[in-house]
């Protein structure tokens, strides 16, 4: 068998066992690699920096557990900077797997900054449904939310006093793993023009560059490499850069092996010729 004839045909056992060592060598073998922060993902964080303490801005944490790997860097990072700032979110989901979840992630970055539930944020929970949610939050929290994830009336928590509608809100950024981001910016933006960041998965990203240019999003985090950019900005030592030497190792694998395949292919064909 000739040379580029071993090329296309090689055993696929080795390309698994030598992925499976991509992964293994940044386990064992730690190193740093630098992160380029894109426009849209600055853009983000400017904008959040950029408001006052006491300020109040909407973060939707609506995705699943089967997207967390990707999503849950980014609302642990944004909501660090927030607490940070001394900024006061509104936090809910649309996703109906996503309530003890976001719970979760946003209990945790608080007790970190010692923040208070009904002072220094707001969980609302969950609520089916995302268009007609985020119609009538445009109208009132109050009508989809009467309470919070906890029961407490919205009157009586302190911070929702005079929080009526998006109109007393800063802005929106909803990290999505679905329709639930289209849905934001018809409604979102389209209806009540409210200034609206995204955050998606990295397959997702691509189809919402269109919205970023026409100027319907002010920003957009994609996937883990997006929350990479996030922490680096943020300085959050977060499992986005913890990622990133992972996916690095394994992507100049397969990047080789691509490669190999149309160098041998090449070679195949000329000598046929």
């Amino acid at each position: 068998m000739k040379w580029h004839e071993k090329m296309l045909n090689i055993d696929r056992r080795w390309i698994y066992l030598i992925l499976g060592v991509a992964v293994i060598v940044p386990a064992v073998v730690s190193f740093h690699v630098p992160v380029n922060v894109t426009p849209e993902v600055r853009r983000v964080y400017d904008f959040i920096e950029d408001l006052k303490p006491g300020d109040i801005f909407y973060v939707g944490i609506d995705y699943d557990p089967a997207s967390l790997a990707e999503l849950h860097p980014m609302a642990y990072a944004i909501l660090d900077q927030c607490f940070r700032k001394d900024i006061k979110p509104v936090v809910a989901t649309l996703s109906q797997f996503g309530a003890g979840m976001a719970e979760q992630v946003l209990s945790e970055v608080a007790a970190e900054y010692g923040k208070e539930s009904g002072i220094d944020y707001c969980y609302l929970g969950y609520k089916p449904y995302p268009a007609i949610t985020i119609m009538l939050m445009g109208v009132d929290f109050r009508v989809p939310f009467p309470q919070d994830y906890y029961g407490t009336p919205i009157d009586s928590i302190p911070m929702m006093r005079y929080v009526h509608n998006f109109d007393d809100l800063k802005g929106v950024i909803s990290l999505s793993a679905g329709t639930s981001s289209e849905f934001w910016i018809i409604y979102g933006y389209g209806r009540y023009f409210m200034p609206l960041a995204l955050g998606v998965t990295g397959v997702m990203a691509a189809d919402y560059y269109p919205y970023l240019q026409s100027g319907q999003i002010f920003g957009l985090i994609s996937g883990i490499k997006g929350a990479a950019e996030y922490e680096a900005l943020t300085e959050y030592k977060g499992e986005g850069l913890k990622s990133i030497p992972y996916q690095t190792t394994t992507h100049v694998v397969i990047l080789a092996f691509i490669i190999v395949s149309n160098i041998g292919y090449f070679a195949s064909r000329r000598s046929k010729k």
